[in-house]
């Protein structure tokens, strides 16, 4: 597996790689790194990414809004702003589940 616990880094997955393909720490970092690159360019591009089998990237406009602040209980302006959102494919959807159910 590749982690145990819930955080998975650039270096976690690139040392996964390494030990599964036998491939060199520094050609998996570079394939790590150039495949987050695409997803980055992707979404700068297209704002979507779909990976077959996996699920969704997709840059989505938050609307500006009034938060507040929990300690002050004092309303701000939130503004504003881009966020990335995932969505699994049912692929993977199920595949997750099938192993929940054991």
């Amino acid at each position: 597996t590749l982690s145990m616990t819930n955080n998975i880094t650039r270096d976690s997955i690139a040392e996964f790689i390494h030990q599964e393909f036998g491939l060199t720490k520094i050609d998996c970092n570079h394939f790590v790194n150039d495949l987050i690159e695409e997803i980055i360019s992707g979404l700068i591009a297209h704002k979507l990414v779909k990976i077959h089998n996996f699920g969704t990237f997709k840059i989505r406009n938050k609307k500006e809004r009034i938060g507040r602040n929990p300690k002050t209980k004092e309303n701000f302006m939130i503004s504003s702003r881009n966020v990335i959102s995932f969505t699994l494919s049912k692929n993977s959807l199920n595949i997750i589940n099938k192993n929940l159910d054991e």
